[in-house]
């Protein structure tokens, strides 16, 4: 009796996908550093603004919500200390 596939004609399948998925998870996880860092070193220049914590604010956000919530804090960011 010949096995039944369980993803149709993909060779891999489930690894592809297991392997898809840690690609997502350490992207979902790189990208709120980035910006983080990148929020750090541009608030770092300016005058009378407290860049660790919108640099936490932005992992934090990335963490729990997900990359959408880090870019809105980013936005935030952007839009209040940016003249």
């Amino acid at each position: 009796m010949v096995p039944l596939p369980l993803f149709g004609a993909l060779p891999g399948g489930v690894e592809l996908l297991i392997i898809g998925f840690i690609f997502l998870l350490i992207f979902s996880l790189l990208l709120p550093v980035g910006m983080a860092y990148w929020v750090y070193q541009d608030a770092k220049g300016q005058r009378g603004t407290d860049e660790a914590l919108w640099a936490l604010a932005t992992v934090l956000a990335g963490l729990f919500v997900s990359v959408f919530g880090a870019g809105a804090v980013v936005l935030l960011y952007l839009l209040i200390e940016r003249e």
